[in-house]
């Protein structure tokens, strides 16, 4: 399909900077596809009043790390050069000192270069934290050489690390120590995330009290979410456009009790796309969802046909992203076409900070 197919112009006002407080008191976009299809705004407090007893709650528990060093090009003793500002966002551990990395501006970084992140340590033998260019790939990507290893890395990272919020939040303000906290789901337990599965920043005590006193079963599985997840796609054609992998577990023992709540007529309720991903993943052809653990880059674009999940809640996505795309395929186009300029008519606050979807599939 042609990517301009689901691009839609967004005011910025309604790019949301910070989260609901309390999380539940966000807004909710009820969308029920089929015949007739509705739209029905309501809170997500509501959840327990929109779902059935014997449905399956399925949240991502994997947890965002501080991934995002500011610092600074040591000049080059050829050049005598300046110390040009870098911004590098650690994507995946390669070994016990080296890590894959975006880094911005990544034009102005070269292999051997040395960046310094920060010099104001909080333990004496921190004063500095300096990384190698080892090597340097497209869109930026590069593999940094830390000086320290393992653990003593590790407490360097904590330090000067900061939550990795998207462009369009970071570019308009500055990241605090609030986002270590607010751009963490309660969930979070497994490290690894480079962006948080943002559809589960809704969830606080109460709510999950609330569902589960009326019979809504809450599972957990494990996707860590890359930062291609939310890169818009610039193919011209959906085709051509290749997802990163990212890597997923579900344990044999969340595959059974999924399994029986279907076989008992409950639904599997995805929280998020990164859980969504992940079950479809694990589903087979007929639907029984197997155990998994491996990585995945399922693409979903309308045409997909859905082997196990049947309702999810879900963010307010970028245009042209493969987030949009996908509940595209969940719902329909022209319905969440018509979901999206109602939620801005409306006044609904956009993306990772912002208010919710819940969306029921068609049969």
């Amino acid at each position: 399909m042609r990517t301009e197919l689901f691009d839609f112009a967004l005011p910025e006002d309604r790019i949301a900077l910070r989260p609901a407080v309390p999380r539940d008191s966000a807004r909710l976009l009820v969308v029920r596809s089929g015949e007739p299809a509705a739209l029905e705004d309501r809170m997500v407090a509501d959840l327990p009043t929109l779902l059935r007893a014997g449905d399956a709650l399925v949240v991502n528990d994997t947890k965002v790390f501080p991934a995002r060093l500011r610092g600074r090009r040591l000049p080059r003793v050829r050049e005598g050069d300046p110390q040009p500002a870098v911004a590098a966002t650690l994507v995946k551990r390669l070994d016990g000192s080296r890590w894959t990395a975006l880094a911005r501006p990544g034009k102005r970084l070269a292999v051997g270069d040395v960046v310094r992140f920060g010099t104001e340590g909080q333990v004496c033998f921190l004063d500095q934290l300096d990384a190698t260019v080892e090597a340097k790939g497209q869109g930026g990507e590069v593999t940094l050489a830390f000086a320290f290893h393992g653990p003593m890395l590790d407490q360097a990272l904590a330090e000067r690390g900061e939550m990795p919020l998207p462009p369009y939040i970071a570019d308009r303000r500055a990241v605090d120590e609030a986002d270590r906290h607010d751009y963490q789901t309660m969930f979070a337990r497994e490290e690894g995330s480079v962006a948080a599965p943002t559809a589960g920043l809704h969830f606080t005590e109460p709510l999950v009290a609330a569902l589960r006193a009326s019979g809504v079963a809450i599972h957990r599985v494990t996707l860590h979410v890359g930062p291609g997840t939310f890169v818009p796609v610039k193919a011209a054609d959906t085709s051509e456009h290749r997802m990163h992998e990212e890597w997923g577990t579900v344990t044999a023992e969340t595959a059974a009790a999924l399994n029986a709540t279907r076989r008992a007529g409950g639904r599997i309720v995805a929280v998020g796309s990164t859980s969504l991903r992940l079950i479809e993943s694990a589903a087979s052809d007929d639907g029984v969802i197997g155990e998994f653990s491996r990585e995945t880059a399922l693409f979903i674009t309308p045409g997909y046909r859905f082997r196990a999940v049947e309702a999810m809640l879900t963010n307010f996505h970028l245009p042209r992203s493969t987030l949009f795309m996908l509940v595209a395929a969940f719902c329909g186009l022209p319905l969440m076409r018509q979901a999206y300029a109602h939620a801005i008519e409306a006044g609904y606050r956009f993306y990772s900070y912002g208010d919710a979807c819940l969306l029921f599939r068609g049969a």
